[in-house]
């Protein structure tokens, strides 16, 4: 006789023999799918054949929805970690990004993040008034230390005298000595404001690239 599977229409031919005179239940090879065949091959009717048919095909569909699901969701996953990884790698290398892409750091001052796009650092800074014959003097000298391993270019130092409520109102602008710093190693600058304002009450420090300096000077500071 033939055999046909109820859940997925395999064929197959079964000797009548063994099937026997009371049935037996049998197993399809091709799906796994069990079922009772009684004596002369009877079998669920042509109705019961199309429902489980049927729900077999719904099976199918739904795994391979859980399938398709899945794959979406690792692929977002991995979009996700991918770009987590990026915005983690540029924040913790935002000072080396800002040396190759200057405008970069501007957006992560944005953030609260400081950046130091230079890899330079003021130490040892003091000001001192005094008189020049008759004019008085502010001189502001400094030590940068160069943090990176390698020597890098010396930027401006650009010095900006505030009054008490932190408005600019004097500003001044120093070469640091020597003009390339050595890994690791310091130089030094000097900047000297001739007249300066009497409210002035605090000073402030930045570096600025050598090709910006006279622009440095003559735009507000930001």
């Amino acid at each position: 006789m033939i055999l046909t599977c109820p859940q997925c229409e395999t064929q197959y031919f079964a000797d009548d023999s063994t099937i026997g005179d009371t049935g037996r239940t049998v197993k399809c090879a091709a799906c796994g799918h069990s079922w009772f065949v009684g004596p002369e091959g009877t079998a669920p009717s042509a109705q019961a054949r199309q429902g489980a048919h049927e729900a077999y095909r719904l099976k199918v569909r739904e795994r391979r929805r859980r399938k398709s699901r899945s794959i979406a969701l690792l692929a977002w996953v991995m979009t996700v970690a991918a770009a987590g990884a990026i915005i983690g790698g540029s924040i913790l290398m935002r000072d080396q990004l800002a040396r190759v892409w200057p405008q970069s750091a501007s957006a992560f001052t944005a953030l609260g993040l400081d950046v130091n796009r230079f890899g330079l650092e003021f130490v040892d800074t003091q000001a001192e008034r005094f008189f020049d014959g008759t004019t008085p003097i502010l001189e502001v000298r400094g030590t940068v230390r160069n943090l990176a391993a390698q020597a890098v270019d010396a930027p401006r130092v650009r010095v900006v005298l505030l009054n008490d409520e932190g408005l600019e109102v004097a500003r001044a602008l120093a070469p640091v000595s020597p003009s390339t710093i050595p890994g690791e190693a310091t130089a030094q600058f000097l900047a000297r404001v001739e007249n300066p304002p009497f409210e002035a009450f605090e000073l402030e420090l930045s570096f600025v690239p050598v090709d910006q300096a006279q622009m440095a000077m003559g735009s507000p500071i930001s």
